[in-house]
């Protein structure tokens, strides 16, 4: 297995974040042309992106495998975080990418999250990736199709302030009758079906 704590891609730097790190990843995550798709995630304060930082320590430390911190120059600012990392109880890998908005529209996000499902190919293979977002999130929606997920869900987004807002789900393989009983289950709103 390799270690993927520090991995260099074409023209990306994607690190293991620090506490040096929570400046930059705080300015992406605080600002709210970051969040136009899911205003309600944006970090209202720095304690929130602190906090980040530690979670995915522990997911580093607990599965060899968490969000990466990217830049796009040796030494440079941050300028994303993503990355594949298990969500609480949960059985696949969570593939996650944000940008600041000065870098979208580069292709980073695809690349690093090529990266990000091969190491989680590497790290635990029978581990299915999802990427798990909204539907109105076409940007999002065309980063999933490209690096080769596909939709196999499709249902209303449980807790989102938007009641009409719908959440769709991307997986790396042919999901089987557990994955999807898993999905439904945290996915759909208690009492559906």
């Amino acid at each position: 297995m390799t270690n993927w704590r520090h991995v260099r891609t074409e023209r990306l730097w994607l690190d293991a974040p620090t506490v040096a790190d929570v400046a930059d990843l705080h300015g992406m995550h605080a600002d709210p042309e970051s969040w136009v798709q899911f205003p309600p995630g944006r970090h209202a304060d720095r304690l929130m992106s602190e906090q980040m930082v530690v979670i995915g320590d522990r997911q580093w430390a607990s599965y060899g495998l968490g969000y990466w911190s990217v830049r796009d120059r040796e030494g440079g600012s941050v300028v994303g975080r993503g990355g594949c990392a298990v969500p609480l109880d949960r059985t696949w890998w969570n593939l996650y990418y944000r940008f600041d908005t000065a870098v979208q529209g580069r292709g980073y996000a695809a690349e690093m999250a090529r990266t990000a499902i091969e190491a989680a190919h590497d790290v635990s293979p029978d581990r299915p990736v999802l990427a798990v977002l909204l539907e109105h999130n076409e940007p999002s929606r065309r980063t999933a199709e490209r690096v080769g997920l596909r939709q196999v869900w499709r249902g209303r987004d449980v807790g989102n302030p938007d009641p009409a807002a719908i959440r769709l789900v991307y997986v790396d393989r042919e999901p089987g009758p557990e994955l999807m009983a898993e999905i439904s289950r945290h996915c759909e709103p208690p009492g559906a079906s």
